[in-house]
């Protein structure tokens, strides 16, 4: 029987992934902080590119706050186990992602892509989340994966509904299935590197 994802995912992350993140947590979270700053960064991006969607800027302030605040979580937990951070590190599987982006269009079309690919990220990561929430043994890093895990859904939930509303339900779902067939066939090439998309 198949693996149940969560929020629509089409693959399950390898199961190695677990154990190999579990094993390497320093780079996870080395990688994970890159993450949560590059995730603030999109959101004010979004708001830059489309300042004309008021209530959308009102959700990207908000969600840009709290993935800095996620950032500056992990950044602590780095200098607990006597780390700091390493140089940026970039990030293939939303690389691979934007390949898929649609150029040119309508203003919507184009925010429709940018929403979509901000679900997708947010989709994974949850998924990434609650599976080392499930197989790490410290408590506090127990207790920080899921609450992360909880608060990605409900930004992944935000930029889902943002899509429909701006772009229309129809033809934000037709998209987002096509996201999610193609994020599909990425994950077959990730899930073997100690990173959080890797």
């Amino acid at each position: 029987m198949a693996k149940k994802v969560l929020l629509g995912l089409k693959l399950p992350t390898d199961p190695r992934w677990a154990d190999i993140a579990t094993q390497n947590i320093e780079d996870i979270l080395m990688d994970h902080a890159w993450c949560e700053q590059k995730a603030a960064s999109n959101a004010i991006t979004i708001i830059v590119k489309f300042p004309e969607f008021g209530e959308l800027v009102d959700e990207m302030i908000q969600i840009s706050m709290e993935e800095l605040s996620h950032f500056k979580m992990v950044v602590e937990l780095l200098k607990k186990r006597g780390l700091g951070l390493d140089q940026k590190r970039k990030d293939p599987y939303v690389n691979d992602l934007r390949d898929f982006v649609k150029k040119g269009g309508t203003r919507v079309d184009q925010l429709l892509e940018y929403l979509l690919v901000g679900a997708m990220i947010e989709a994974r990561s949850c998924e990434r989340f609650k599976l080392l929430s499930e197989k790490l043994e410290d408590p506090e890093l127990v207790r920080f994966y899921n609450d992360l895990m909880i608060s990605e859904a409900g930004h992944y939930t935000s930029f889902l509904t943002h899509a429909r509303k701006i772009a229309g339900v129809e033809v934000a779902n037709k998209r987002w299935e096509e996201y999610l067939d193609y994020e599909a066939t990425l994950m077959k090439k990730y899930g073997s590197e100690e990173s959080i998309h890797g």
